[in-house]
């Protein structure tokens, strides 16, 4: 048997990761060109909430593969496009993360009616990571065990005060 046979088509996903201690690092995630869950491709969330403790991730320079413990990734960012839209719950909320920094996005999931809670997004299951949209564009999946608390941000609250 060919060992051609036996791989998963992937493509390369350009993100950037937020890794505990080391900081800042460009490069690429392997997303497979069908994904198992659903029409389309694997999107970044499910490579991260999957079983497996280690992604394989790819950096340029120095042009090489790195496998990361998932656990220590407190954050991933990428450009959102298509696959990243939804039409669904939307809730507004402030993050504060363990190193004392404050992010601010939007969480749209499609979220049964009788659990349309932050905190039952938040308590589901057993995925490590969430999504949050940027009004930049952005999307950052963010590693749950990072995050110190959670602000709702309702009708009335000024965004600009912390």
């Amino acid at each position: 048997m060919n060992s051609e046979t036996l791989k998963v088509p992937k493509q390369l996903h350009t993100v950037t990761l937020w890794v505990h201690p080391e900081g800042r690092v460009v490069g690429s995630l392997f997303l497979r060109e069908h994904s198992p869950d659903h029409a389309g491709r694997e999107r970044p969330l499910e490579v991260l909430n999957q079983c497996s403790s280690f992604l394989v991730f790819k950096i340029k320079a120095p042009d090489e593969l790195r496998f990361y413990n998932i656990k220590s990734i407190i954050r991933l960012e990428y450009t959102g496009d298509a696959h990243d839209e939804t039409e669904e719950t939307a809730m507004r909320c402030h993050l504060h993360m363990m190193d004392g920094s404050l992010i601010s996005g939007m969480i749209r999931e499609p979220l049964p009616a009788d659990r349309a809670r932050l905190l039952d997004y938040l308590n589901r299951g057993a995925e490590g990571f969430i999504k949050l949209h940027m009004d930049d564009g952005l999307i950052y999946i963010i590693n749950k065990s990072y995050i110190n608390h959670v602000h709702v941000v309702g009708i009335g609250d000024n965004e600009g005060e912390q």
